[in-house]
């Protein structure tokens, strides 16, 4: 069975590229239309452009995360495959300008593992072994991946496979990857990740993820809207374009209070950890 580690472009699944070589290393990137969220370097721009084959203006992620990956592949020695699919702002709007929430996290499956699992069918098309960076004490994730696996041990992806007589989309349930979870079986935990990397020359981001991710808290996000104003802004305007305290990505606040909030309050980036940010569950 083929092996795939799936890269978020965080600290665990570099680590999980580098101590457990497979076939092809994947990582999908977010972008955005938005020329406010202009990736500032015009020579890695292109080159990420080139990459994807498709124009790359900006992210949603942190920007060091492009450096991340180009960093982690030239110290893997190994390729990595980068995909992605539709740009934020797209998927809002074939989504009726509804935006993603913890109820509804739409964002994950149209731009981590819908491109991720296109890549599969033009490049594999067999059910392969995908490995996940879940750590030793992340068994409960772990859990709720295999929970979604069917009578074959595999996950399965919903797609269009082309239309009905009367125009309607046909759809498809595709089996395509075993989940395995290579830092769990080992005993590896985050304290262990965080010690390989000390001396390494690879460039992390501060988080992974979406800068406005609304798995985040509150205060977390705060501080990213001092960190990476313009990228905020893309989530406070995401709010008010698609009707002003109707439609939000947090219950029961708007972005844009979140962003003018904690007045009083110095935030420090020490304040703040992983368990804080969410995932993309990939």
């Amino acid at each position: 069975m083929v092996t795939i580690n799936s890269l978020s472009g965080g600290k665990t699944s570099s680590y999980l590229a580098k101590h457990y070589p497979a076939d092809y290393n994947l990582f999908a990137l977010v972008r955005t239309n938005d020329v406010n969220c202009k990736f500032p370097d015009e020579k890695v721009r292109q080159m990420v452009s080139d990459r994807l084959g498709i124009e790359f203006i900006g992210t949603l992620e942190e920007d060091a995360i492009i450096y991340t990956m180009l960093d982690l592949e030239q110290f893997l020695g190994q390729k990595i495959e980068w995909v992605t699919g539709k740009t934020f702002d797209e998927i809002i709007k074939l989504h009726g300008e509804y935006l993603p929430n913890v109820m509804q996290r739409f964002c994950t499956t149209d731009m981590k593992i819908k491109p991720l699992f296109q890549w599969w069918i033009n490049n594999i098309n067999e059910p392969v072994e995908m490995r996940l960076g879940f750590r030793a004490n992340e068994q409960s994730r772990a859990k709720t991946t295999l929970s979604k696996t069917n009578k074959n041990g595999l996950l399965e992806f919903k797609h269009i496979v082309g239309n009905s007589k009367n125009g309607r989309n046909k759809w498809k349930l595709t089996e395509w990857q075993k989940p395995v979870f290579p830092l769990i079986e080992d005993k590896i935990f985050k304290d262990n990740i965080l010690e390989y990397w000390k001396d390494k020359p690879v460039r992390f981001a501060y988080m992974n993820n979406c800068v406005g991710c609304f798995h985040r808290t509150p205060a977390l996000l705060k501080l990213m809207s001092e960190k990476h104003h313009n990228k905020f802004e893309w989530f406070c305007n995401a709010e008010k374009d698609t009707g002003y305290n109707v439609r939000t990505f947090k219950n029961g606040t708007t972005y844009e209070k979140i962003k003018n909030s904690f007045k009083q309050v110095e935030l420090f980036e020490d304040d703040f950890n992983e368990c804080d940010s969410g995932y993309c569950g990939i």
